[in-house]
């Protein structure tokens, strides 16, 4: 530290006296005004709407910012153990907004900005989604650090600050197109840079093997490319509770900045090729991995992310204890959010051992006591792997520990399983067929202290089927923690009328308590208040059909059935069995049948992975039918689908207040939790689905007769793999026989003869393993009580308030409890009041 600053330092250790800054609309104002004129230097010629955006930002970070300090300072002095959630993904949304509903800030700043001759509402639309994550995984990590702040809990976020978020999506002719989604473009006002904490990572290189002075063996990782991680800090506030927890995020860049003797001598290119191959570690989330260098690249984003992180850990643990290392597992946790992050193992495990001098068994005592382990897939394609030869080119110190890990965890098995070479093979870490894998999920398994699935099928699945062996090897490792969302972002903030009507019957307590929506069963037998309720789905559903008109070209009637599908595509998801059922409704309405007729607005949205080509077929089949059955003038009034391009957090905050029924009819035992389903029943939609992941739990909850059940169950699906036959199910299903006509006759792509082959050979496949054919009539007898339920209003609207009183359980603040009685134990550390 530079000896000017160390009498400055002993003056104001840690902070300095200032006075608080206002929490009204004069102190927002004022400072809005100062920061547009002054920091950011508004003048006439180059205003935008980025000044406006950006300094409102900048008043509610320096209010954020005064908390953190407190929060921090708290922690520190607490000398609490701390927990460190690892994720890719961290889906954060919109950040203006959720800072002024926890800072309790909403009205002021309203007031603040009429006075300026703004509109609050239209300033917090110009902000960017956060471009951190993609889908369900990287959301649940944004609401858990929601929920840990809320019950302020010493939580830290650690992930990649990408420069460039999944993608756009765009459509053009009814093909999904990716665009770069550069959501950093003009900044980000809410991060604060850190590069006093920016540490190196390896790369490349080998092993060097030597005598210490203590006579035993050591190694060292030498001549390796390095590139540097630079962290930015992120606040994430608790709700009107003084605290605010840190999401930190880490940027890649070069060791030197370019080669100054290459750039004299005129080979521009090469002198900051450096820089540029550094920086492309963290410039994209999830590149492609369809190529060896797509590959590489996953695997180089994550192990920066998991050295990174553990190495900022240590460092603060040194600074504070020295090197002794005794008590580093009672006081710190690793959860490992999916396999992703996984590398964490062998580089504890390194950077203990290389670094810090301990022996291989105090290392892995630290090791397999702090690591935690969260599964989230039960698709095995879905779980990581990487080639030996990759693995070694690019970690070839970790490769060697993993090798060391699995030696010794072989021999465990052994002991307990003598001569049951076939269990060994089963469970090794290492695959040795064909080319030989590291499978990740394995090591985590067997490093964690604690393994658990998101929803009670998904960790009973994991036990009998995927994690089986390990299961019976350690029982008492595996545990369920189902998922859950922030009723803050998802209620509170993203359908205030509701939330103002709950307030107004219940009070306000259920904000950071979710069971108390309970008291709202004993008003739903009461007229009035169903009324009221009808009353604001309605402004909702306007609300939406403003966006799906704006985004789709598509008229939506509010008094038709919302029935809404939005996530990432995949088959497991089946957004194809809803197209057949549309498909279905379409074919009756030509064919007359429309007696008792309940109009239905269907409507589909997500993104496809760039290189998964049926996924993309599917959107391209939604486009073509919602072309011909919206331009049909007989469905007229009766029917509409639309496909939203580019579905994000934002868009989910207008879909999710809105819709009438939630689809959630993946294939049995293949969706882990889901979490789109808990935000749709918290908001009053209802569901229609399969006994699957969180369903099961969500219709535990409401009662059967407040969901819409259809679908072979999870024992079904596995049983009917070698028996299962769709071209029987189609000739013995006229209806169905019907929909596969019109697709194979080419009725939706006339102009691109074969353009849904592929489509319908899925289906009629024998192998078809999410056997859509098989759930189809199911579904429409289903989907048939969904819309004889809707046509009666008031039974309707007392299902739906009913879904929201049960909801309860799906609060992420539920599941961070569970989390924390079972594998963090961390206490709770108010922050300090000032």
């Amino acid at each position: 530290m530079n000896t000017v600053n160390k009498p400055f330092l002993a003056k104001h250790p840690g902070t300095m006296k200032i006075p608080p800054l206002g929490m009204n609309a004069i102190g927002v104002e004022e400072d809005f005004c100062r920061y547009f004129n002054h920091t950011l230097g508004w003048e006439k010629a180059s205003v935008s709407s980025h000044h406006v955006y950006s300094s409102c930002a900048l008043v509610l970070r320096d209010r954020l910012v005064e908390r953190w300090r407190r929060t921090q300072r708290a922690y520190d002095e607490s000398d609490c153990k701390q927990a460190y959630y690892l994720s890719l993904e961290f889906l954060m949304g919109r950040a203006l907004g959720n800072a002024l509903l926890n800072l309790d800030l909403e009205g002021a700043s309203a007031e603040a900005m009429r006075n300026l001759g703004l509109d609050l509402e239209e300033v917090q639309e110009l902000e960017s989604d956060a471009g951190l994550g993609n889908g369900g995984l990287g959301r649940l990590a944004a609401c858990f650090l929601d929920s840990c702040a809320t019950l302020q809990l010493p939580v830290t976020g650690y992930g990649i600050r990408y420069e460039y978020g999944m993608f756009r999506q765009k459509l053009e002719h009814g093909r999904q197109m990716e665009e770069p989604d550069h959501w950093l473009r003009n900044g980000n006002p809410w991060e604060i840079e850190r590069p006093e904490f920016a540490v190196n990572i390896q790369f490349g290189g080998r092993s060097d093997f030597y005598t210490g002075s203590d006579g035993g063996l050591h190694a060292r990782w030498v001549d390796t490319q390095d590139v540097v991680a630079v962290p930015y800090d992120m606040p994430i506030p608790g709700y009107r509770n003084g605290t605010v927890n840190t999401l930190r995020l880490w940027k890649a860049t070069a060791t030197e900045e370019f080669n100054l003797d290459e750039f004299n001598a005129g080979s521009y290119t090469e002198a900051v090729a450096a820089k540029n191959a550094a920086e492309h570690i963290t410039m994209v989330l999830y590149p492609n991995d369809a190529s060896e260098n797509g590959k590489e690249l996953r695997l180089r984003q994550q192990y920066f992310l998991a050295s990174a992180s553990l190495q900022d850990v240590l460092r603060q643990w040194v600074n504070k204890n020295g090197n002794d290392f005794t008590g580093f597992a009672e006081k710190n946790c690793f959860q490992l959010n999916d396999t992703h992050p996984t590398c964490a193992v062998p580089e504890l495990m390194r950077l203990l051992m290389d670094e810090h001098g301990l022996g291989w068994d105090e290392a892995w005592d630290i090791t397999s006591n702090t690591m935690a382990y969260t599964n989230h897939t039960l698709l095995p394609e879905a779980l990581e792997r990487w080639p030996v030869h990759m693995f070694g080119r690019l970690l070839p110190r970790l490769l060697e520990i993993i090798y060391e890990i699995n030696a010794r965890f072989m021999e465990e098995v052994s002991s307990r399983w003598p001569g049951d070479t076939e269990r060994e093979r089963r469970m090794s870490i290492v695959e040795e067929c064909g080319v030989p894998q590291i499978r990740m999920a394995y090591l985590a398994v067997v490093a964690s202290h604690s393994v658990n699935g998101v929803a009670a099928l998904h960790s009973k699945l994991l036990q009998q089927h995927l994690f089986h062996d390990f299961f019976e090897l350690w029982p008492a490792r595996f545990n369920n923690k189902t998922n859950g969302v922030t009723p803050r972002r998802w209620m509170a903030s993203s359908n205030p009328l509701l939330s103002a009507l709950i307030d107004q019957s219940i009070g306000d307590a259920w904000r950071t308590d979710l069971s108390r929506l309970t008291a709202l069963r004993e008003f739903a037998d009461d007229k009035k208040f169903r009324a009221e309720w009808y009353k604001v789905k309605q402004a909702n559903k306007q609300k939406l059909a403003e966006m799906v008109a704006k985004d789709c070209g598509v008229e939506f009637d509010t008094s038709a059935l919302f029935d809404v599908q939005v996530k990432r595509i995949h088959e497991y998801k089946r957004q194809l069995l809803n197209v057949l059922h549309v498909i279905h409704l379409y074919d009756r309405i030509k064919s007359g049948d429309i007696a008792d007729w309940t109009p239905r607005c269907v409507l589909i949205g997500g993104k496809a992975a760039p290189g998964y080509i049926m996924a993309k077929r599917i959107i391209r089949l939604v486009i073509a039918v919602a072309d011909v059955v919206n331009h049909d003038p007989a469905t007229k009034g009766l029917l509409r689908l639309a496909f939203l391009p580019d579905y994000r957090v934002s868009a989910m905050e207008v879909i999710c207040p809105a819709a009438d029924l939630s689809e959630q009819i993946s294939t049995a035992g293949k969706e882990a939790s889901g979490t789109g389903n808990m935000k749709f029943m918290m908001n009053g939609a209802i569901t229609v689905g399969t006994l699957d992941g969180a369903n099961i739990e969500i219709r535990e909850e409401v009662g059967a007769e407040s969901f819409f059940l259809f679908g072979l169950t999870a024992e079904q699906v596995e049983a009917a793999h070698g028996h299962y036959d769709p071209a029987a199910i189609v000739a013995s299903d006229k209806e169905l026989a019907r929909v596969m006509h019109l697709l194979e006759s080419g009725h939706f792509n006339l102009f691109e003869p074969g353009l849904f082959d592929p489509v319908v050979q899925a289906i009629m496949s024998p192998q078809d393993p999410w056997l859509t054919a098989a759930d189809f009539r199911s579904y429409v007898l289903a989907q048939q009580k969904v819309s004889a339920a809707y046509r009666d209003r008031e039974r309707w609207t007392r299902m739906s308030i009913l879904n929201t009183a049960a909801s309860g359980k799906f609060s992420s603040d539920r599941t961070i409890q569970d989390y924390n009685r079972d594998i963090w134990h961390l206490l709770q550390v108010p922050a300090h009041v000032e």
